[in-house]
């Protein structure tokens, strides 16, 4: 395999790392600093300045909507070209905004460049790829297992000229945010279909539709992740005309599996640059500190974890470029496996290595706000979409299915 970048990717992967060093890196602390101040005044959900500010930047410089392929509102990447990009937005919570790559709006923008009408693309998809407002993606919901997506109870059910939408949402990223315009939402528009892949469909409801209510922000470990955060909504005899949904009836799962391959893999190309930052902060950190008469740098148990930390970062980018080759290659659905080991094994090496750098900077890791949110980030995606066990048994069957006998 050749996982050799083209020159093209190389000048985008050269100019990227000046603009984080010149833009992102140097403003950390404005933007956590601005949340805080918003918060102080009772509203953490303002968007910041910084965010809109370094947003032009990006977009004058012309490192805009990488993420999207073929399309001539994006660079044109593969998902394999586009790995290595992920990864160094990655190495900052906050910086894949800037370059209107974050999510889940990445997700909703390729879920309506593939499946949406003109008329939804126009009303909805343009001005999400001019980065004017953002999104929300509703399937989990709290009554339910939603690891197994068949379980999911909202109702869309159609009323003449319209669909009359039912139902409690949790996990609604981005929701929180007044920039936030629209959801996608999953529910059920036919539940005694035979096949309980057919029952879902999915729908677009503007945020401002009667009915729809945010109940409460969810914390993920402490943090509110304002301004974008995690909301718990509701659905309360919401009406959106018939021409709101997606593809139609009973194409929910046939869209999600469509939306959940490249927001998977996304997830774990960040990870892998945040996994790295923590490791090189782990790096300088220990080698300024002295232990029991020499750097903690040099005592055993560090070097075997920072060579065990390059071991797994580089094993699980590896694993990554090897999924976003077979992606681009034989398609998503062939790349299912690889898709599934990746989800396992980019968040788990990303929490190990990041408790690591924790461990090693003592009490200060503790309060090392980077390492913190780090950590919370990377637990959270053995959850998200998808937990790890789903993952697992996917892989497992697909590996066992290899020596079962052929049906004749």
């Amino acid at each position: 395999m050749d996982f050799q970048y083209s020159p093209k990717v190389q000048q985008l992967q050269a100019r990227l790392t000046a603009f984080m060093a010149e833009n992102i890196y140097p403003n950390e602390a404005r933007f956590f600093g601005e949340i805080e101040a918003n918060r102080a005044k009772g509203n953490a959900w303002i968007p910041t300045i910084v965010i809109e500010e370094l947003k032009k930047k990006a977009h004058a410089a012309e490192l805009w909507n990488l993420f999207l392929p073929e399309s001539e509102h994006g660079a044109g990447l593969t998902n394999l070209e586009y790995a290595p990009l992920c990864e160094i937005m990655g190495r900052a919570s906050w910086a894949p905004e800037v370059f209107n790559c974050s999510a889940p709006d990445t997700g909703n923008m390729e879920v309506l460049a593939r499946y949406g009408t003109p008329e939804q693309q126009k009303q909805w998809l343009t001005p999400l790829l001019e980065g004017k407002l953002r999104s929300c993606f509703a399937m989990t919901e709290p009554a339910v297992a939603s690891s197994d997506a068949t379980n999911i109870e909202s109702s869309i059910v159609r009323d003449g000229d319209h669909y009359v939408i039912n139902g409690r949402k949790w996990w609604s990223s981005g929701a929180n945010d007044p920039r936030c315009k629209l959801f996608i939402f999953m529910g059920k528009t036919d539940p005694a279909n035979p096949s309980k892949h057919a029952q879902q469909s999915m729908i677009i409801v503007p945020r401002d539709t009667p009915g729809v209510t945010i109940v409460r922000h969810l914390p993920v470990f402490g943090f509110d992740d304002a301004p974008h955060g995690h909301a718990e909504t509701l659905f309360e005899n919401v009406r959106v005309p018939v021409s709101n949904i997606l593809l139609g009836e009973g194409r929910g799962f046939e869209i999600a599996q469509g939306r959940l391959g490249p927001g998977r893999i996304h997830h774990c190309m960040r990870l892998i640059g945040l996994a790295e930052r923590a490791l090189e902060q782990m790096c300088k950190r220990t080698l300024t500190r002295v232990a029991f008469g020499k750097p903690v740098a040099e005592q055993t148990v560090t070097l075997e974890r920072i060579a065990e930390a390059r071991i797994l970062i580089d094993q699980a980018r590896f694993l990554v470029l090897n999924a976003a080759q077979m992606m681009d290659t034989v398609g998503n659905k062939a790349a299912a496996k690889e898709i599934a080991m990746i989800k396992v094994a980019a968040p788990n090496m990303a929490c190990r290595v990041i408790d690591w750098a924790i461990q090693a900077q003592g009490g200060g890791g503790m309060a090392d706000p980077f390492l913190a949110h780090a950590y919370a980030s990377a637990r959270s995606l053995r959850i998200a979409d998808g937990p790890d066990e789903v993952h697992r048994n996917q892989v497992g069957k697909l590996e066992l299915s290899k020596y079962k006998p052929k049906k004749k």
